[in-house]
């Protein structure tokens, strides 16, 4: 039988207090199950049909509620998981949901279980009798490490809606854009050889020197072949972020390892710039005699673009008097994106508190998404003037 949805703090608190840290380390991943079996009992209480679709991890589902029926609507999405914390560094617990100095602290308080239940709450009172397209709320798993919760809906294919709204930390300000997510291996591999004779050898390292100056080639060239001045930082950045080569100075090392982040602008393909990078080792070692491979980190999170005409974005944008902007962070925004949805990121937090110790949502930042919330399921669930819209 579902549990009654207590009022809304009581809800983010104990939403907060059920660990549900995802992380690429073992030791660190946990469970999402708890967390979204929570808010089912809850959304059910409320008249939502609720569905948990599990993921192959066991510990791990996404949860499909649906107030309504019929076709398209509005998803209010949300992850359930959080990063990796030290509780060394915070003067709260990360799981109490302490109420202290206007705020509310706590893992997932910005970033982003809060959201989850003003979703809840702005549809509570809601009969499915009321809509005519429904509201889902939809809560994900995996988002801070591998993505799989939304990678598993877009494999699955199925509709959820026609409108989505992401509550990720934005300062109630809408996003329609942001770059993607790309973290690459490269490796050369040479001879080594006694470091007295270059000749016994074939130096990785030196291979890798090449590599890197081709590397910051391209990168310049993208710099002149793609822009987008509505980021502040209008251009795809490319990092060279790790490397280790050889082993001692008197040998010649015979393997060399680098990795890179690069963040590219809507309109670049993933996979087509892997091919490019490709294109790029193999000019920079012709001849050389070395070895080399190159190998995604991460599977990767493409740029993401809602079109500025979209009737969800102009809808935000009159709702929160704030032009439709662009983030650096990335989202499950693509994978929504990918399912025939029209998307926006709009949500109470701040990204500065998100990954944080004491990690907080302000309180005076309820009512504005309460009354913004209960607004977007007015336009896109009950007041819609015409059954195709």
């Amino acid at each position: 039988m579902p549990v009654a949805a207590p009022d809304l703090l009581s809800m983010i608190r104990g939403l907060v207090a059920l660990p549900s840290v995802s992380a690429v380390q073992p030791t660190w991943d946990q469970g999402n199950l708890a967390v979204v079996e929570r808010l089912a009992d809850w959304l059910e209480a409320l008249g939502f049909r609720c569905e948990l679709l599990a993921l192959d991890d066991p510990r791990k589902a996404n949860l499909v509620a649906t107030l309504g029926s019929g076709p398209g609507g509005l998803v209010l999405a949300g992850h359930t998981d959080t990063v990796p914390y030290d509780s060394s560094g915070w003067r709260h617990d990360p799981f109490g949901g302490i109420e202290a100095d206007g705020r509310i602290y706590g893992l997932g308080t910005a970033d982003m279980k809060s959201f989850l239940a003003l979703a809840a709450e702005a549809a509570r009172g809601l009969r499915a009798q009321d809509l005519r397209r429904p509201l889902v709320i939809l809560a994900t798993a995996d988002e801070e490490s591998s993505m799989d919760g939304a990678r598993a809906l877009v494999a699955a294919g199925r509709p959820l809606g026609r409108y989505a709204v992401i509550g990720e930390p934005t300062g109630l300000k809408p996003i329609r854009l942001h770059k993607g997510v790309m973290m690459e291996a490269i490796r050369v591999q040479g001879r080594a050889g006694h470091a007295s004779d270059p000749s016994l050898g074939n130096s990785a390292l030196e291979g890798m020197h090449r590599v890197i100056g081709e590397l910051l080639a391209m990168r310049a060239g993208w710099a002149t072949r793609y822009r987008n001045p509505q980021f502040a930082v209008e251009v795809p950045t490319l990092n060279l972020g790790h490397i280790h080569g050889g082993d001692n100075p008197n040998r010649i090392c015979a393997h060399c390892e680098l990795h890179i982040d690069i963040r590219p602008l809507p309109g670049m393909c993933l996979h087509a710039l892997r091919e490019e990078i490709d294109a790029h080792l193999a000019r920079a070692l012709e001849g050389t005699g070395l070895g080399w491979s190159s190998e995604a980190l991460i599977e990767g999170i493409e740029p993401f673009e809602t079109p500025a005409d979209s009737r969800l974005v102009a809808a935000a944008e009159q709702l929160t008097g704030h032009t439709a902007g662009s983030v650096a962070f990335g989202t499950e925004g693509p994978y929504l994106n990918k399912l025939g949805m029209d998307t926006i990121i709009l949500g109470p937090g701040d990204i500065a508190q998100a990954h944080q110790p004491d990690e907080y949502l302000a309180l005076d930042r309820i009512p504005p998404t309460l009354e913004l919330l209960r607004a977007l399921i007015r336009r896109f669930c009950i007041d819609v003037p015409d059954p195709a819209a």
